[in-house]
């Protein structure tokens, strides 16, 4: 299976080639300017992997939540790259994504991962790693107010994400009971985008048509803040 998979949903822009279960990467933090980064890098992945757009089997993208802007791209470049290969998209949860990349990185296998999502709020996700070491989401992502993120129902968990960089304090005291520890500083990578997409494409039934690859925001409305900011807000899709 050769997959591309790319993530821009926060400050980091990343592309990555899956080959088999080989993977190589291209990762930089910078807050704007993704849309000149990203097909750069896939440019030169697609140089040194020699492996050739053609081979591509699918395309992976963090479908967000994250930045309105950021998302935006990848599912646009991700929609352009499906339709110009006649290639199918495999949708990833940004969230999903982050924990990913914690036990990656730490293997720890309950996360709860934070972005923030400005205005008092944070995207929110608890995630945790199968048999097959793959993080899944426990329950739905949410938008709210970090004193009313869910809760899990048992020990073990680290926080990850920049909404614990932004909201520490709130979000300690709420998971306090269950909370391990928290890892500072952390974005996401196209690899693990790459690394959940190809798992869902081996069980058969995780890809979408190019048309299909849509953003996921959480907010009904981007622009202003819910009049209600204590409540969560259910997933949507922009349409």
């Amino acid at each position: 299976m050769h997959l591309l998979a790319i993530e821009t949903s926060e400050v980091a822009c990343s592309a990555a080639i899956w080959s088999d279960g080989n993977v190589m990467e291209r990762y930089r933090e910078q807050p704007r300017g993704h849309s000149e980064l990203l097909l750069p890098m896939i440019d030169s992945l697609i140089s040194e992997s020699g492996i050739s757009k053609l081979q591509l089997d699918a395309i992976a993208f963090g479908r967000g939540p994250g930045s309105f802007t950021g998302v935006r791209i990848a599912a646009a470049v991700t929609q352009g790259i499906s339709f110009g290969l006649d290639i199918p998209v495999v949708p990833v949860s940004s969230l999903q994504a982050l924990a990913q990349g914690v036990y990656r990185s730490t293997t720890h296998q309950q996360v709860a991962a934070a972005f923030d999502a400005r205005m008092h709020e944070v995207y929110w996700a608890l995630c945790s790693a199968d048999a097959d070491g793959v993080m899944q989401l426990q329950g739905k992502e949410m938008v709210c107010a970090p004193g009313q993120v869910s809760q899990p129902q048992q020990e073990g968990w680290v926080g990850a994400g920049s909404g614990w960089d932004a909201y520490a304090e709130a979000l300690s005291e709420r998971l306090s009971p269950w909370l391990e520890q928290q890892i500072p500083h952390l974005y996401c990578h196209a690899q693990d985008v790459a690394f959940i997409a190809a798992h869902a494409l081996s069980q058969g039934d995780a890809s979408v048509i190019a048309a299909q690859a849509l953003p996921l925001y959480l907010r009904n409305n981007v622009a202003k803040k819910s009049l209600h900011s204590s409540v969560c807000s259910k997933p949507t899709s922009d349409p």
